[in-house]
């Protein structure tokens, strides 16, 4: 998720935030999660899917490390808001296989294409409440402060936010309604990851983080390809 520039100086780490992340895809190509998991690194959100049947070529391979070098983990799928999102859904969930202790599943909102504000709105229920049914926990939002204010508040108060704003400032988030995770820039420098990486905080400590993940309580459905049937209708 790199969609809104930032300046071109490189992102300094937040070290007034206890609970540290990143997120990637691809795009970060090989990654050694041994050495990031050195650099305090608590949680990482990895690209899954995207719109109705992209896979993200990394991603197995991503999951599988970040559980072998206990990094908290997520996984995050790109939301296209003029196709299916019963199929998005399907593609999503056909490719996740969440566990105890994983963080929710993330629809990432960031573009709007030709869709009409209405129709976007219902477009992004209709992906949480199957997701939701899918994994018996509420999936996070992310966007950035505009698409936020424009789409989501008012809208999704119900729902943990990640939101993406690439200043000192903190999130400006209305009401009673406030950010569980800041993108905060977008050119972050580790070790063990060749180029940028996305700075993230969580706000709030360990235990809080962990309160938030899949618990042995919840019980996963499995869902097939019919099952997007009884939402169509």
């Amino acid at each position: 998720m790199t969609l809104w520039n930032s300046c071109s100086n490189v992102t300094e780490r937040r070290l007034d935030y206890d609970v540290q992340g990143i997120d990637i895809s691809h795009y970060q190509k090989n990654i050694d999660w041994g050495m990031v998991a050195e650099q305090g690194i608590d949680f990482a959100f990895v690209k899954a899917t995207e719109g109705l049947t992209y896979r993200d070529s990394f991603f197995c391979k991503n999951w599988s490390q970040m559980e072998e070098q206990g990094i908290t983990k997520g996984a995050y799928h790109f939301f296209r808001p003029t196709v299916s999102p019963y199929l998005q859904a399907y593609n999503f969930t056909q490719t996740v296989h969440l566990k105890v202790g994983d963080l929710p599943p993330v629809l990432d909102f960031e573009v709007i294409g030709s869709q009409h504000r209405i129709g976007i709105i219902s477009n992004i229920q209709t992906w949480l409440s199957i997701v939701e049914e899918v994994y018996n926990i509420r999936p996070i939002i992310y966007t950035n402060q505009k698409l936020y204010r424009k789409y989501i508040q008012g809208n999704f108060d119900d729902y943990p936010i990640w939101i993406a704003r690439y200043n000192e400032e903190v999130p400006d988030m209305p009401f009673e309604q406030t950010w569980a995770f800041w993108q905060y820039g977008d050119k972050g420098q580790l070790e063990g990851i060749e180029g940028n990486v996305d700075f993230n905080v969580f706000q709030g400590d360990l235990a809080a983080l962990k309160s938030m993940t899949l618990s042995p309580a919840d019980t996963i459905s499995s869902y097939s390809y019919s099952d997007i049937k009884k939402y169509q209708l």
